[in-house]
């Protein structure tokens, strides 16, 4: 194998690849990244056996070279070593070259590096996907929906069900829900999808943090095709699979309360500074918690104490209060990540009852919920 490439182009795909390999296997070839050059481009492959990543580099895009192919093959190499080489390597152009026995040798300006390869026959095969069903979603929504959501999966393996996200789709539209049982994040969006097609899978969170980080903000959809125990997501030049956990997602709608006893509309940004501030005394109590009350007149008192450190006090102007008093006490930290998932400058808070979940909701947008529950104080 034999082949010239652009070394910038080479480091973002290797950069995207390496998101996947681990060193921690039971498998020693994949802690390298397979190479293939073949008449078209070059494939780079990376994967920990939950997560595969595969990285598409055309012979030429929008009528620049990228890849010149004097000869196909392939070859596994370290990862960690290949791709601090490529990072660093001094010209703009890399030559890689496989002799025998997968000995492999970059080039680039006056730097020669030589690493011993393994064989690309032997490294594990990605799963084979039949594209039945494949629905789209924009780069950007898809992010949105993944930071939404994601945040607030478990990270105890108790219930490994609950370390990923559930995505449901049903006429048309896919709610990403993700709890640990002490809070709840969902986001719901149109998806364009055969109709009649309904999904109900779990994707490890693990997966989905990765994928968020590899994909462009742009408005380029991105193909997802599911199957009974893998999802991929399509992009131009990229795959990504992942597998699904298995097991049935515990059924959140029961969560959700309909009546409310006091609804509180706010001004986001005031109301996170507010918690974020109460929270610095919190935060050393070990229980991170702090009191909403309501006052008259429209105002809410947020308060923490620590009887070691000191408290705090803090009165905000809700923009209007509506039904009976409240005192109720919840963790700053899920009450921080929940205001930072909401888009939307104002939002309303639902309660019923000082002892039950309450709901946060970006006014106007029923597209987005985050469900805390509450903390016992006495």
């Amino acid at each position: 194998m034999r082949f010239f490439i652009q070394r910038d182009r080479l480091v973002q795909s290797v950069q995207d690849v390496m998101k996947a390999v681990t060193s921690r296997t039971t498998i020693p070839i994949l802690t390298g990244i397979k190479v293939v050059a073949t008449e078209d481009g070059v494939t780079l492959t990376g994967s920990d056996s939950d997560i595969s990543i595969e990285s598409f580099l055309p012979k030429e895009e929008d009528g620049n070279e990228i890849v010149e192919i004097h000869q196909t093959g392939g070859v596994v190499l370290q990862a960690k070593f290949f791709s601090e080489i490529v990072k660093k390597l001094p010209s703009d152009t890399v030559e890689i070259e496989v002799g025998n026995h997968f000995q492999t040798v970059i080039r680039s300006g006056q730097t020669e590096f030589n690493l011993n390869g393994l064989d690309h026959e032997e490294y594990p095969h990605l799963p084979q996907i039949i594209e039945e069903n494949v629905f789209k979603i924009p780069t950007d929504l898809l992010k949105a929906m993944i930071r939404q959501t994601v945040f607030a999966v478990s990270t105890s393996e108790t219930r490994p069900i609950l370390t990923g996200v559930n995505w449901k789709i049903e006429n048309g539209e896919l709610s990403c829900i993700a709890t640990d049982s002490h809070r709840l994040a969902m986001r719901k969006a149109p998806v364009e999808i055969t109709d009649g097609v309904t999904y109900n899978v779990v994707i490890p969170g693990k997966s989905l943090n990765e994928l968020s980080k590899i994909l462009d903000d742009t408005q380029e959809p991105v193909e997802i095709v599911i199957t009974e125990n893998q999802i991929l997501f399509k992009t131009k030049h990229l795959l990504f699979f992942s597998r699904l956990l298995e097991g049935s997602y515990p059924d959140t709608t029961r969560l959700i309360p309909t009546d409310g006893k006091t609804d509180i509309h706010l001004n986001t940004k005031e109301f996170l500074q507010a918690i974020d501030r109460a929270s610095l005394l919190a935060r050393e109590g070990k229980n991170n918690v702090v009191k909403l009350s309501t006052l008259e007149n429209g105002m809410i008192e947020i308060s923490s104490n620590s009887p070691e450190i000191g408290k705090v006090v803090e009165h905000v102007t809700s923009e209007s209060i509506e039904g009976e008093e409240l005192k109720i006490s919840f963790s700053a930290k899920y009450m921080m990540d929940a205001l930072k998932a909401i888009e939307g400058p104002e939002i309303s808070i639902r309660f019923t009852g000082a002892m039950r979940p309450f709901i946060i909701r970006p006014i106007d947008n029923d597209s987005i919920l985050q469900l805390i529950l509450p903390v016992r104080t006495y």
